[in-house]
């Protein structure tokens, strides 16, 4: 699951440091719900150092239930698709589901290349996901973390708080 931070307000501090608004308050718990109201409970959870990431992980949290192990990782804060990769890749296998929180671009650029088809491939290309806040995509592939390569994804469902 890629689910990107709900809606931060912008004062003047640092970026990193920018917490929640008012709306990414009301959307984030909505997403939470949502994603136990359809079986998608992570058994763990990456989630970027990011004061708006670490608030909307506290907001998601108790909708879901459960108590998956958390990370709270300074390398998803503003990455790539490839450094998330790279995060993912490192999750263990006892891990069944994974919940990733981060930013964009990188986490739109990860979804999308995740479920695009590799080159060759008859299939038609995925027509990319826009990723508002608080969006998230739940993607499913075969085989382990440290496997998981573009194109090898496919997209099981995707909604933002405005389709709630």
């Amino acid at each position: 699951m890629l689910l990107r931070h709900a809606k931060s307000a912008w004062p003047d501090v640092p970026d990193q440091d920018r917490p929640l608004a008012k709306r990414g308050r009301r959307d984030a718990p909505v997403i939470g719900r949502w994603l136990r109201d359809h079986g998608y409970l992570p058994d763990v959870v990456v989630c970027s150092a990011a004061r708006r990431t670490r608030q909307t992980w506290k907001l998601v949290a108790p909708e879901l239930g459960g108590s998956p192990s958390v990370t709270f990782e300074p390398r998803a804060y503003a990455a790539s698709a490839l450094t998330l990769l790279y995060l993912v890749r490192e999750l263990p296998g006892t891990y069944p589901a994974a919940l990733l929180i981060g930013h964009n671009p990188g986490l739109a650029d990860l979804a999308a290349s995740l479920t695009e088809p590799l080159a060759g491939n008859d299939a038609p290309p995925s027509p990319g996901l826009r990723f508002p806040t608080a969006a998230v995509a739940v993607l499913e592939f075969p085989g382990d973390w440290p496997d998981l390569a573009p194109g090898q994804a496919r997209l099981l469902d995707f909604v933002t708080p405005a389709d709630l």
